[in-house]
């Protein structure tokens, strides 16, 4: 197999895995219900791939980079703290549409993750919601945001787009800009002071 070629086969196991982890849970998914999927004998997969967990690995710490790579971007934007909250939606948004079963794997599975990947991706998501936090600290500190808890906001934030990958469809009746234009609209309501 030439060098694209497998490089190609990586992608689309990783893709099925995804959908498998998705469908029947990491647990329950076997190597041999992937082999099948990407039409492999189970012994072949393993030319491709080292183990189930890393596939679980590789999906749980692509969008955890994902999310720590647009926070980098936002805390370097020349604006202020509103416009860096509505960034950080944004990005939730959308890679909650555009890579949805990635994210339902990374938000539902990575608690299969073993050690030392589980303190790893705990580590990370930690971070990411302390820099998220002093984002919003400041922004009631300078009057960008209105005084509320700084937990009570940064949870409600988060987890009003948590729900994002297991409902939205591209076919359905609502289109991906409407959909975070009224999810931008909403939140950001809630907790931007309007000068």
């Amino acid at each position: 197999m030439q060098d694209n070629e497998k490089k190609n086969k990586k992608q689309e196991i990783y893709r099925e895995a995804a959908k498998l982890f998705m469908e029947k849970g990491y647990n329950a998914a076997s190597m041999r219900d992937l082999a099948d999927r990407v039409q492999l004998k189970a012994s072949s997969l393993y030319s491709h791939i080292g183990s189930k967990e890393e596939i679980l690995v590789k999906i749980c710490f692509d969008n955890a980079h994902r999310f720590t790579e647009g926070m980098d971007k936002v805390e370097k934007m020349n604006c202020n703290t509103a416009e860096k909250i509505e960034s950080l939606l944004k990005l939730h948004i959308r890679t909650a549409i555009e890579e949805t079963t990635a994210v339902t794997v990374f938000n539902d599975e990575w608690r299969h993750l073993s050690e030392p990947y589980l303190s790893d991706f705990i580590s990370m998501r930690k971070d990411y919601e302390n820099r998220f936090r002093k984002i919003i600290k400041l922004g009631v500190e300078e009057g960008d945001l209105k005084n509320v808890n700084a937990e009570v906001m940064l949870y409600s934030l988060l987890n009003s787009v948590h729900w994002l990958h297991k409902w939205y469809k591209p076919e359905g009746k609502i289109k991906a800009e409407e959909l975070e234009k009224d999810i931008i609209e909403m939140l950001m309501g809630g907790v931007k002071i309007e000068r």
